[in-house]
């Protein structure tokens, strides 16, 4: 074989794979995280963590999670029942959402932000990022939406912790639209496509916090 075709071949053989790399792009980067969420029927109405998984991994991220929610739990009975202490205690979480009802009124008010004190700090303890669920009114309710965003909004910041402003994101398209597709038959759970912009806001935020 010549030196002048043994050369020409190295060459085609280098444009070649040149080429075949920018065609493929880079291949995506895997996060891996993982995640706790504590609440009620808010929650695991539609499976929501199943929704946050399934976008998350749209977005690159590998998201595994565990979820505690009881109908009608508030985040007291579930730091009454100790088995979030214990969980958090023996599992790595990088993110801890908490989610309670509306919280419109003095007592859900005090309820988010000092009752709550406890799972920032147990949070903290444990290296992980603790997350305020807003939620929403219900219809029948939907007066007190502005009370809703300013209890939430206030709790996440006095507990240094991260806002998921999923009931601010409702209130927007609702007042923008007159549309209450988000809400489920009993004006109050969410619709799966109420779930689905929740898992979306959820996702977002999350994204957005690791860029901090």
């Amino acid at each position: 074989m010549n030196k002048f075709f043994l050369i020409l071949c190295l060459f085609i053989y280098a444009v070649s794979e040149t080429y075949s790399q920018h065609e493929q792009g880079p291949k995506p980067t895997t996060a891996e995280l993982s995640v706790l969420f504590v609440g009620n029927s808010l929650t695991y109405t539609n499976n929501l963590p199943k929704l946050v998984k399934k976008y998350a991994k749209q977005e690159g991220v590998n998201l595994t999670y565990k979820m505690v929610a009881f109908p009608n739990y508030s985040l007291e009975d579930h730091w009454n029942d100790g088995e979030i202490q214990k969980l958090i205690a023996s599992t790595s979480f990088d993110f801890i959402i908490l989610q309670q009802g509306p919280s419109s009124q003095h007592d859900g008010r005090k309820m988010l932000i000092e009752d709550d004190k406890k799972y920032s700090n147990l949070a903290q303890l444990h290296n992980a990022k603790l997350c305020y669920f807003m939620v929403w009114p219900s219809m029948s309710n939907y007066h007190t939406f502005d009370d809703v965003i300013k209890n939430h909004t206030d709790a996440a910041a006095i507990n240094n912790a991260i806002l998921l402003p999923v009931g601010e994101v409702w209130k927007t398209h609702f007042d923008n639209t007159k549309n209450f597709q988000y809400y489920g038959p009993d004006g109050f759970h969410p619709s799966l496509e109420g779930s689905k912009i929740v898992a979306e806001v959820i996702v977002h935020r999350l994204l957005n916090s690791l860029k901090k």
